[in-house]
């Protein structure tokens, strides 16, 4: 904010203040003196109230406010009845507003009323200018008559207005020229350009605070104040035999008569930023030429000229434009650099030997050639056709000349000079020793970074540079191969590499010492000069799963972008919804995450980190097995093997516990293929082969023939079953085993034992047949013998006149089917024997005569399982079906036993 802009704010103000003050009491109370003061910070400052008579107060009831801060009665100094005083100390944080007031009575509740008030205005006073110089410049052939000035202005406050005004004054005519000037600086304007005249010129610097005065400056001669143009017309003369010298020439920016001047050259090689100055007692006459010496030849100068007051008071003028001249070649001064790169063979006990060079430091001329000597051959002329490896180029490339086969058991040398249009340079030579008598290495290497440049330290082998003649140093880029070298003497043990090292990209750093131009064995080792966070992530990927674990591999980055040497990996992975890690070394390319949820969803990466940074490469997902490998399989065996142990341990008891198993569940006889139909004990038939049949009813024997006085008493009194035991056993047809000793066991149909008909017995069922009728073909039966056992016997009637009851037992536990009562082969049919019925109408329509005929019968019929045969007696066989004992046809199948010539014992 300037000045002008402050004091309206400040009239503003006041004009607000007044406005409040009318407006409340529309009276005058009193005013204060000074109105608006401006007053100096670190001071004191006194004002006066002064009341009128309209206030109604004396001073008694008057107190000053500070920027709302009553200021102590003590400060107050009481003038009369009508006028005090206060004096407050003035500070940065002073209020701006100072108020005189006074007291109203109690009835106004203790209220206040401003009589006057005025603003503060804080500052400082001017300080004195300093460093006051002026200048006067060329206008067109003469000197211009403004004279600009420049000063170092002191501390000075914003808040109050300061005005500066620059004086001049020419001594000799006592006239004096001003003019307002800026802050720091101001032009005077003389009319003329007072030459050869003293001059006087100073600054004033005012504010409402005091006002100040600069030194005074005296100028004896106003010309020693001049800043001339720049020399012109800069011209450079190129000399074919002088290659090293250039003439410079120029002319006087302005006439000798009115400033007399001296000059000052410079120059520089084109393209480099050092400029090399001639000495100035060497230019300080006003000549216009000069001869540039002691130049590179061959390379392109930049010339500049100035000049100045020739007494050395004043300004130098501005340099002038920039004039080039290339300086004739010369022939090499300096031999090239000569260098080797060793490529091994691959099974082979030989080296390639690539021969590589770089221009001479002072080729002083395009090098378009080289010589080459190898081991104690000719001189082979290598031309370089398009090089531009010379001294007009600051850098010196790579020029590779010569591939050579050198066996690991020879040593080579290698001898090389650079030529130009004029000569040749010096020769250099480079010796190559056997791969097993390579001279030691240097004891150590290590490398760092300081300044933005890459140095290299070493110590000398064996601790001592006895026979090191040089060293030099190689660095190559491991992503691209390119190769450069430089050499430092012997005495030194660090170097900065002077190559264009380029950032975040790997060097390998080697030092070979040198012995008399043989080289030594190298040591290396790999370096960056800035490092820095990769440029991407580890690409990864999942190898293998399993139910807890996860194998994840990732990929090398590759070597321009890992910017930096790895230090670590860090494999993230997220489970659930909570992410671990884990740091593995960076020679690590695979791991396996273990603790993963089964049968879950899982997030990998991986981030690489350098001594700059880290950087994630992108998410994987992937599941988890529900099983571990092989896990299914093994349930699978474990169980097929336990089954397979139930079985192999449930047949081996089966077979250890046959007996058992026989009692729990007896054989049960198929009775398709029953024989009982065919069989007769005294009548035996050939077997016929079984045939398909079909389950016929159970038949029971109706005995109405026998006299129940045939039986004998005692085998009427030795009967032991219960008549309703027989009516069963006559339902069922029960008789025995299979043998005369056979036990009797008891019918499935035995409704005595409440067993259901369904269930299974653990004995044996044994179904039985008595057959007799009154007579077949109108023959009469034969008497019953008196014993049992007799029965066994051959029956002593006729076959006209008796005929033996047929008797047939039948190991099945099932009924007879009645297929064993039909004929079976024949496929005719015959009339169904009237004593065989279905048992259950057997049973119900059979009177009580027959049931007591058919007790006897059972009788007789149980003794007969006591009867045991004698060795030798014939088995039973069964009859012809439908013949009778003595060959004529019968009523159907039956089965006798045959006791042919063998006694039975009872």
């Amino acid at each position: 904010m300037d000045q002008s802009s402050y004091r309206l704010l400040q009239i503003l103000s006041l004009a607000c203040l007044a406005c409040r003050l009318t407006s409340s009491s529309f009276t005058n109370y009193g005013t204060i003196i000074p109105q608006s003061p401006t007053v100096e910070i670190g001071k004191e400052f006194t004002a006066t109230c002064v009341v009128y008579g309209a206030a109604k107060a004396t001073v008694d009831d008057i107190y000053w406010t500070s920027g709302g801060v009553t200021v102590p009665k003590e400060q107050y100094t009481k003038i009369n009845d009508s006028a005090v005083n206060v004096t407050i100390p003035i500070t940065k944080e002073t209020g701006k507003w100072l108020l005189c007031k006074k007291n109203e009575s109690p009835s106004f509740f203790n209220k206040s009323t401003t009589i006057h008030g005025i603003q503060l205005t804080k500052g400082y006073p001017p300080e004195k200018p300093e460093n006051l110089s002026c200048m006067a410049v060329q206008s067109d052939r003469q000197i211009s008559s403004n004279v600009t000035c420049t000063w170092q202005p002191g501390k000075m406050d914003e808040t109050i207005s300061t005005t500066f005004t620059l004086f001049g004054s020419v001594i000799a005519i006592n006239q004096n020229y001003s003019t307002k000037a800026q802050r720091s600086s101001g032009c005077i304007y003389f009319g003329t350009f007072p030459s050869y005249m003293e001059l006087d010129i100073w600054v004033d610097v005012e504010n409402n605070l005091g006002k100040v005065r600069s030194d005074i400056l005296f100028i004896t001669d106003p010309n020693e104040m001049v800043k001339t143009n720049p020399p012109s017309d800069v011209n450079i003369i190129s000399e074919n035999n002088f290659s090293r010298t250039l003439l410079v020439s120029w002319k006087h920016p302005i006439h000798e008569t009115v400033v007399k001047l001296k000059y000052n050259i410079r120059f520089c090689t084109v393209g480099a930023g050092d400029w090399t100055e001639v000495p100035p007692n060497d230019t300080e006459s006003s000549k216009e030429s000069f001869r540039l010496q002691y130049l590179k030849p061959d390379m392109e100068h930049v010339v500049q000229v100035r000049c100045m007051h020739h007494t050395g008071f004043g300004y130098w003028s501005d340099w002038s434009t920039n004039t080039t001249a290339r300086t004739p070649e010369d022939k090499p001064t300096s031999k090239p650099d000569l260098w080797r790169v060793v490529i091994p063979s691959q099974g082979k006990s030989e080296r390639r030997v690539e021969v590589i060079c770089k221009d001479p430091v002072e080729s002083n001329g395009r090098i378009r050639g080289y010589n080459i000597k190898i081991q104690d051959g000719a001189w082979e002329a290598v031309p370089v056709n398009g090089s531009e490896l010379n001294s007009r180029s600051q850098e010196r490339k790579i020029i590779p000349l010569y591939q050579i086969p050198l066996s690991d058991k020879r040593r080579g040398s290698i001898e090389l000079k650079a030529w130009n249009s004029v000569g040749e340079s010096p020769r250099a030579s480079l010796g190559i020793p056997k791969l097993a008598h390579e001279p030691p290495p240097v004891a150590s290497l290590s490398c760092f970074n300081q300044d933005r440049r890459l140095w290299v330290e070493w110590q000398p082998p064996n601790g001592e540079t006895t026979g090191v003649t040089e060293y030099v140093l190689e660095w190559v880029s491991v992503s691209d191969g390119v190769i450069d070298w430089q050499r430092e003497p012997r005495h030194n043990r660090k170097a900065p590499i002077k190559g264009n090292l380029q950032r975040f990209k790997l060097y390998n750093i080697s030092v070979y010492p040198m012995y008399s131009g043989w080289t030594g064995k190298p040591l290396t080792t790999a370096s960056f000069l800035e490092q820095g966070a990769p440029l991407e992530g580890p690409s990864v990927k999942v190898r293998r799963t399993g139910k807890s674990n996860a194998e994840v591999e990732w990929t090398e980055i590759p070597l321009d972008k890992q910017r930096g040497f790895i230090t670590n990996y860090t494999i993230f992975y997220i489970t659930g919804r909570k992410e671990h890690s884990i740091v593995v070394s960076p020679d690590t390319y695979s791991y396996t995450v273990e603790g993963l949820a089964s049968n879950s969803k899982q997030v990998v990466r991986i981030m690489a980190s350098t001594v700059q940074g880290s950087t994630n490469g992108s998410n994987l997902s992937f599941n988890t097995l529900m099983y571990a490998p092989g896990q299914m399989e093994a349930t699978v065996v474990a169980v097929c093997f336990g089954f397979l142990f139930v079985i192999v341990l449930t047949v081996s008891l089966c077979m250890y516990k046959i007996d058992l198993i026989t009692k729990i569940w007896p054989p049960v006889p198929d009775p398709s293929n029953s024989t009982i139909a065919n069989w007769s004990p005294d009548f035996p038939s050939k077997a016929v082969s079984p045939k398909e049949s079909v389950l016929g009813d159970v038949s029971v024997v109706e005995v109405d023939v026998f006299d129940r006085k045939s039986l004998c008493e005692e085998d009427k009194a030795g009967l032991p079953l219960k008549k309703d035991k027989y009516l069963s056993e006559e339902h069922s047809s029960g008789i025995g085993g299979s043998s005369c000793m056979s036990t009797p066991r008891q019918s499935v149909s035995d409704s005595e034992e409440g067993g259901d008909s369904g269930q299974t017995t653990t004995s044996t069922v044994q179904y039985s047949s008595v057959v007799a009728s009154n007579g077949y073909k109108g023959q009469s039966p034969c008497t019953l013998p008196q014993s049992p056992c007799a029965l066994l016997q051959t029956p002593q009637c006729g076959s006209s006149q008796s005929q033996t009851p047929s008797f047939a037992r039948s190991e099945s536990t099932q009924p007879l089917l009645d297929s064993e009562e039909s004929q079976e082969g024949s496929g005719q049919s015959h009339q169904r024997n009237p004593y065989f019925s279905r048992s259950p109408g057997a049973s119900e329509s059979r009177d009580p005569g027959d049931r007591n005929q058919l007790e006897m019968e059972e009788q007789v019929l149980a003794s007969l399982r006591f009867c045991p045969l004698e060795e030798g007696s014939q088995q039973t066989t069964p009859t012809d079906e439908g013949q009778s004992p003595d060959g004529q046809p019968g009523p159907g199948p039956s089965y006798m036993p045959q006791l042919k010539g063998h006694k039975q014992q009872c």
